[in-house]
């Protein structure tokens, strides 16, 4: 039996036993917990720095460094100022950075398809490499490079010739340098015609295997392109490039790229040790692949290296590229040792030379710190954009 009378409301609680009220609660007492205490931070080390007579703020930056540098990818004089100092150390930090990550990808997916090899040789020294290389800490690898390899190097007058165009001794690697010519402009724009053409023909090809099954040779087309275009255009309008080699003048070589030792222990130390692992990401990524794809492509009559390339290196990707990821970060947190060895990079010149010379530690240490959050998260974000790209969407 129904009753006709309206349902009394229920009693409200007060705002302690409401969960919402509390949960709102708790979050503005943390956001003013976390205010107050930066707050207390920040005006306390201002007066301590008061109180001790040191200047505080980022117009140090204006001042005249008055020291030199001994590699830089721009321009640079004593007289430049400290915030050219930074540009110089963050450029030559990525330049470490990248060429450490193309290097050690390169050599990581040849090491990691190599311990996966059923010849014994070749799957030995694979191994062998990976345990050797990722068990001996990087600084260590660093020194080995630097002190034992490169400063072992003959004199400049005794230099390792090779076609007498490239030379290395005790100060470095000496290489031929290409000099802008007349047809530099033209000779630029035929590449971005190739390289366009090149992305065009890729994606005609794929939809015309997706709808005929007949592959198209889109790599020796394009570079048989990348041959004829940019040669007629230095046939047509003058050659793009005059070449500056390194020649041998009273204690030094003059000309030509000079690469300093510091460079060259750093990279390869970063590389050879970074790739060991990326190695292994690459091995689990390959056994990750089912069996039975590799068994399928095979009953179609693909050969092994097509198996590798077309069926198990695109679904090995999925699982490769999250710790590869982590592999990028180590190498760029790593190229900072590079300051062991006298490598002009960020923390050497402004963490180091401009804290020491300025006294502005925090100023110098906040700016540095935030400079590898920001290449850190970069790359995390560039690498989760492209891991999203790459997986599998359920429909």
């Amino acid at each position: 039996m129904q009753s006709d009378a309206p349902k009394a409301a229920a009693p409200r609680g007060s705002l302690l036993t409401d969960p919402k009220a509390r949960a709102w609660t708790f979050q503005i007492l943390s956001i003013l917990v976390v205010v107050g205490v930066g707050w207390y931070l920040f005006h306390n080390t201002q007066q301590n720095l008061a109180n001790r007579g040191i200047t505080s703020g980022f117009a140090f930056l204006d001042n005249s460094a008055g020291f030199g540098i001994l590699q830089s990818l721009i321009d640079y004089t004593e007289r430049d100022s400290y915030g050219r100092v930074f540009v110089i150390g963050l450029l030559n930090t990525l330049l470490v950075s990248v060429l450490g990550i193309f290097f050690a990808t390169v050599l990581g997916f040849l090491l990691g398809v190599a311990r996966l090899s059923p010849n014994w040789l070749i799957n030995k020294l694979a191994t062998v490499y990976i345990e050797i290389f990722r068990n001996i800490p990087p600084l260590l690898q660093i020194f080995f490079w630097y002190f034992a390899v490169l400063r072992a190097m003959p004199s400049p007058r005794q230099s390792y010739s090779f076609g007498e165009a490239v030379f290395v001794n005790i100060r470095g690697v000496y290489l031929p340098a290409p000099e802008a010519a007349g047809g530099l402009v033209p000779f630029l724009i035929s590449l971005v015609i190739v390289i366009a053409a090149w992305i065009g023909l890729a994606r005609w090809s794929r939809r015309r295997q997706e709808d005929t099954g007949q592959r198209f040779p889109v790599l020796w087309v394009s570079l048989a392109l990348l041959v004829i275009v940019p040669g007629m255009a230095a046939m047509l309008f003058g050659k793009p490039f005059h070449w500056s080699f390194p020649e041998l003048t009273g204690f030094n070589f003059v000309g030509g790229w000079a690469v300093i030792p510091e460079l060259v222990a750093i990279t390869f130390a970063l590389s050879i040790y970074t790739a060991a692992f990326i190695a292994e990401n690459v091995r689990s990524g390959i056994l990750a692949v089912s069996h039975g794809q590799t068994e399928a492509a095979r009953s179609l009559g693909l050969r092994s290296g097509l198996i590798l390339r077309l069926v198990v290196i695109p679904q090995a990707m999925r699982v490769i590229i999250p710790p590869l990821t982590s592999q990028y970060l180590n190498l760029v947190k790593n190229s900072s040792l590079a300051a062991a060895i006298g490598y002009p990079d960020l923390v050497s010149l402004f963490a180091g030379t401009v804290l020491n010379q300025t006294g502005q530690a925090i100023e110098t240490i906040a700016i540095t710190m935030s400079v590898y959050l920001a290449i850190s998260l970069s790359i995390s974000m560039l690498m989760n954009w492209y891991n999203k790209r790459i997986a599998l969407v359920e429909r």
